[in-house]
């Protein structure tokens, strides 16, 4: 996995990897609805080619999360042989449900200890597949250089152009960005990301573009389009 994100780094700009990351909450509805619309959107994504997708769940008990994750991973593989299903934090439920790898917050355990769990429970493979993508959340250089010293798969950096409901947090900026990406390790550009901020994190150095509502309030083929087309 490492070495096709690698890959994808030096190719031209726009021609980015890209990560949705989920959030149910922010479709209207009750919890049914919630849940229907978000699996619809997943299954959307996968279609349209995107890479990656992040499945959160944070107000989820364990057993809800792992349904709504095992009814995810069916949608990934009915719709997609490419796009590679995460679970945010918990690479129990991850391992359980056969998901393709863990999206780490900066407070979880480390990389490395993932992989050894992974490795021990779920007997070294990720479903059709050898190894788990493990991502990281990165909100500093020196975060970014721990996730490449711990052999993460990428690092998401965050935030570079803004943090929803949070005005006052510190921005990395493209500056930030480009140091980053300038490490052992590909970088994805997270927080604020739009159709028009992407091409500087692409120009950045950036192997990937990740966000919530740059998918999910929008057609994401047409969003595919925009930035690969």
């Amino acid at each position: 996995m490492t070495s096709k994100l690698h890959h994808y780094r030096f190719r031209p700009v726009f021609a980015v990897l890209l990560y949705y990351i989920t959030d149910r909450m922010q479709f209207p509805g009750d919890e049914a609805t919630r849940r229907r619309r978000l699996l619809d959107k997943i299954a959307e994504a996968a279609r349209a080619g995107v890479d990656f997708i992040q499945l959160r769940g944070k107000d989820l008990s364990t057993r809800e999360l792992e349904a709504l994750a095992q009814a995810a991973v069916q949608v990934v593989r009915r719709n997609s042989q490419h796009t590679r299903l995460l679970i945010n934090s918990r690479s129990d439920v991850a391992i359980a449900c056969g998901a393709d790898g863990v999206h780490l917050r900066s407070v979880d355990v480390s990389p490395g200890e993932t992989r050894r769990v992974w490795a021990n429970e779920g007997g070294g493979r990720v479903g059709e597949r050898e190894t788990p993508v493990i991502a990281v959340s990165c909100h500093t250089v020196a975060d970014v250089v721990r996730a490449a010293s711990e052999r993460a798969s990428f690092a998401a950096l965050a935030p570079v152009f803004e943090k929803k409901d949070d005005a006052g947090a510190r921005l990395a900026g493209v500056e930030m960005l480009k140091e980053a990406c300038l490490q052992k390790i590909p970088v994805f550009a997270l927080g604020g990301v739009t159709l028009e901020n992407a091409i500087a994190c692409a120009e950045a150095g950036a192997a990937g573009v990740a966000g919530i509502r740059l998918f999910q309030d929008q057609e994401v083929a047409r969003v595919v389009h925009r930035l690969r087309g």
